[in-house]
């Protein structure tokens, strides 16, 4: 069995009894799986991408257990120790594992997203997030207007939820 699968299964164990949570990390990582292909992103920034999607939401068990609630700067705060010792158990060198758990640490910052790895997971989270809850077409136009940067990311967005890409390109010129 691949790295990437036994992380799916140490995931999906760490999540046991919150079948939300898997579908979620299961739905993003298909998402950004998908968004990395369409980009042409190297073998590398691939199995980070992947990594990084598996693991990011880790944080919200741990922050719900420690402190009753499970904001994204809790997420960001808790996860990163869990995800490595998930990362490192299933085998992942350790440039990735310090790469994965800068990403977890920070999938809730929108500002300064270096790195297209963290680009991408943002975009497929938020693929997935603006569906799961629901969202509306104006939090879904603003959302895209302001978070989605990659080409496929922007397509994807647009398809599936039919937001206007006139609002984009005005919003680079302003």
């Amino acid at each position: 069995m691949e790295k990437t699968e036994n992380l799916i299964l140490e995931m999906i164990q760490f999540d046991a009894g919150e079948p939300e949570l898997v579908h979620h990390f299961l739905k993003v990582y298909n998402f950004a799986k998908l968004i990395g292909s369409m980009e042409n992103i190297s073998p590398r920034l691939m199995e980070i991408l992947e990594a990084g999607a598996i693991v990011h939401d880790i944080g919200i068990k741990v922050s719900m257990e420690k402190h009753g609630t499970c904001n994204g700067k809790l997420q960001e705060q808790e996860g990163p120790p869990y995800a490595e010792r998930l990362l490192q158990k299933a085998g992942y060198e350790k440039d990735i594992v310090e790469r994965v758990s800068y990403l977890v640490a920070h999938h809730h910052t929108y500002t300064n997203m270096e790195g297209m790895d963290y680009q991408i997971l943002v975009e497929a989270d938020f693929l997935v997030n603006l569906y799961e809850n629901q969202s509306d077409k104006a939090t879904m136009q603003t959302v895209y207007n302001k978070i989605f940067k990659t080409k496929a990311g922007r397509k994807l967005c647009r398809q599936m939820y039919l937001v206007s890409d006139e609002a984009y390109e005005n919003a680079e010129v302003e």
